[in-house]
């Protein structure tokens, strides 16, 4: 897996009341739905970048009031082919 690395001001952290672990699994997530949303991810994909199994990931788009329902053709083809559905 690849790193990342921010510098922020301290005082992001503090205006926010969350520690910088805590900001980081919360950017992880508003880029994952961001992405998903925008269809530049699937939904497997995002909840990997976020962190999530596909479960809490779905769940995490409810919390956020995002779109669950982005198809992505590709996506519901491998999820067929598998047999998700029979």
């Amino acid at each position: 897996m690849a790193k990342v690395t921010l510098e922020l001001p301290e005082e992001v952290f503090s205006a926010l009341r969350r520690s910088p672990e805590e900001f980081a699994r919360e950017l992880r997530l508003a880029a994952a739905i961001h992405w998903y949303e925008r269809g530049e991810v699937s939904q497997e994909k995002a909840a990997r970048i976020a962190g999530l199994d596909r479960t809490d990931f779905l769940a995490a788009l409810a919390r956020e009031k995002a779109n669950a329902f982005v198809v992505d053709f590709d996506d519901l083809n491998r999820e067929l082919e598998r047999g998700c559905c029979s």
